[in-house]
């Protein structure tokens, strides 16, 4: 039988060109008023996930 996709992980997480698995940062949904404009700048760039074990059961959910 054929593998479904995570719906939860497909909405959070894409894969790159290269293969990496790219996310987007947490902390930027509310409480903005305390946090410096450099911080929330920086919270508005995706970044990559960072083991490789994660990585792989994250392609795992992602694949269709």
């Amino acid at each position: 039988m054929k593998m479904k996709t995570h719906k939860g992980a497909k909405k959070r997480f894409k894969v790159t060109g290269s293969g990496k698995v790219r996310r987007y940062k947490a902390f930027k949904s509310h409480i903005l008023t305390k946090k410096t404009s450099k911080r929330k700048r920086r919270l508005r760039q995706s970044t990559t996930i960072g083991t490789r074990g994660e990585e792989k059961n994250l392609k795992r959910l992602l694949q269709a």
